[in-house]
């Protein structure tokens, strides 16, 4: 199908409201646009040279976390959650009462990328894979009783406050069980000559339009690009999430979309969708760059610490997956005394590494800061 020509769907009358049934997609798409196809370029080079620096910079799966922990938290913010990216990564109970239901969300969704990238060493992505990881995504907080990990057998909406003031309704819940069966054929169809960053951007239009769960939709929906990515290896490693582009231009993101269903404007969506990839991309990149810098600044003051650099090389490694630590999680991490753990801690204060940043007397939080502001 020419994008072109391309109708997005039509409105069914329910009862006393009108929901949206999107048209399959696992087919063929050509496009006369040559904007798509330098977009796509530029999009293409800035993952591969991602994909370079996550083969060369050593032991990048310590990384690989902060990714992981900014994802879950730039995803949930845009449904509204308020938890800081500092605020997720100490435990549940340094974390005000108050905050502790968003906090929890965020641990959730770190718990539901894990297993989902996980998963993908073993299994190829499917319905299957987005219905465990969502029931991870939904358990004990907002939304837990609104069937996690499975799809939606009631009618839900965006917007509004019900049906009948609703900015969007999604198809039928009857019409779901077809429409995320396509989606996943058109993951693995080898059948169409379809570039896989148009596969991506069309799919994940298509999931936010069908919204199959009752609760969890957004998250999903955009964890389920980095799961494509890294399914069909255009990602070596799980480093690239595009929350933080689309929280950055949310309202153009929601617009996007949105064009889609009202002006069968599926280019517009695909551009914006390129240039989020090509933006995240080169980010990375320069995360990347400034995470080998740091680590050998790093590396050559701990050198300097004489008997205890082998500790302390534990301890940077730890900090690279948890910026922010305090003397008991040092004891319990490293298997350390107290007074070891409370001594290197120090050392690592006098050379500029950790800052303490509650003002307490007990129960202080350290934070390497210079490396949490890369993110």
């Amino acid at each position: 199908m020419n994008l072109r020509k391309f109708k997005a769907g039509s409105y069914r009358q329910q009862y006393q409201y009108k929901s949206f049934s999107p048209v399959l997609i696992n087919h063929d798409w050509v496009w006369d646009e040559a904007k798509i196809n330098v977009l796509m370029e530029q999009a293409t080079r800035a993952l591969g040279e991602l994909n370079a620096f996550s083969m060369i910079v050593p032991d990048v799966n310590l990384f690989i976390r902060m990714h992981i922990i900014k994802e879950a938290n730039k995803s949930s913010r845009i449904e509204g959650t308020r938890t800081e990216l500092d605020e997720a990564l100490m435990e549940k109970e340094e974390i005000a009462p108050e905050k502790q239901n968003d906090w929890q969300e965020v641990q959730n969704y770190v718990k539901a990328i894990n297993y989902a990238i996980g998963h993908l060493e073993k299994l190829p992505l499917s319905n299957r894979l987005l219905k465990d990881t969502h029931a991870i995504l939904m358990e004990g907080v907002r939304g837990e009783h609104k069937s996690p990990g499975e799809y939606r057998t009631s009618q839900n909406w965006i917007g509004g406050s019900n049906l009948t003031d609703a900015i969007f309704i999604p198809p039928h819940h009857d019409e779901v069980p077809d429409l995320m069966s396509d989606l996943e054929k058109f993951w693995h169809n080898e059948q169409i000559d379809v570039p896989h960053l148009i596969r991506i951007a069309i799919s994940h239009y298509q999931f936010e339009t069908i919204h199959p769960f009752c609760d969890g939709n957004g998250r999903i929906g955009r964890l389920l690009i980095t799961l494509y990515l890294v399914n069909h290896k255009l990602l070596l490693k799980p480093s690239l999430y595009l929350s933080d582009f689309f929280e950055k231009h949310r309202s153009s993101y929601y617009d996007a979309l949105s064009v889609v269903r009202e002006s069968n404007d599926l280019s517009h969506w695909i551009k914006f969708f390129l240039n989020g990839v090509y933006s995240t991309a080169q980010n990375g990149v320069d995360t990347f760059q400034k995470i080998l810098k740091l680590k050998n600044q790093t590396d050559g003051k701990i050198i300097a610490l004489g008997r205890r650099a082998e500790n302390a090389r534990k301890l940077i490694e730890l900090l690279y997956q948890q910026p922010l630590i305090s003397v008991n999680a040092t004891i319990k991490q490293l298997n350390l005394n107290k007074r070891s753990a409370r001594e290197l801690i120090q050392e690592f204060e006098h050379l500029g590494i950790l800052k303490e940043i509650t003002g307490y007397k007990r129960n202080r939080l350290f934070l390497f800061q210079e490396y949490l502001d890369m993110f």
